[in-house]
């Protein structure tokens, strides 16, 4: 990733293994989440809010290069690529502690109201997140 907008130092649990060891593979998206709600809480956008609402994922993807183990150091990339009327697509890679990429993909979350109704993402969530981008 050229540009992230964001990096996040996290460290593969022992319950984030499966029975070989290994990073199961859902686990990733907890370190994604992870490194999605610093930023967020960083630029003073709510992460979630029971009268507010939040931003629940409503699309993932995930290439997997190479596995972790518990204890590995990894770092989280993380970079908007679109900002639509109510949704964010980010971009993640993970990269392990020798600095290879061990996954990478994306997700999209959409904000929403205490009701589960997308909302517009407003001015402010958009110039908190770089939006408008200059080319």
């Amino acid at each position: 990733m050229k540009a992230p907008l964001h990096r996040h130092a996290s460290e593969v649990a022992f319950a984030d293994t499966d029975a070989s060891g290994w990073l199961h593979f859902p686990n990733i998206f907890r370190h994604v989440e992870a490194a999605e709600h610093e930023l967020l809480k960083s630029r003073g956008i709510l992460v979630f809010d029971r009268t507010q609402g939040g931003w629940p994922r409503v699309k993932v993807a995930c290439d997997y290069q190479r596995p972790l183990q518990a204890g590995e150091r990894i770092e989280v990339l993380l970079a908007v690529s679109r900002i639509g009327g109510s949704s964010i697509t980010w971009d993640f890679e993970i990269l392990n502690a020798a600095g290879a990429t061990a996954a990478f993909g994306c997700m999209i979350t959409v904000r929403v109201d205490a009701t589960g109704r997308p909302q517009r993402i407003s001015d402010a969530e958009r110039a908190a997140l770089g939006y408008p981008w200059n080319p």
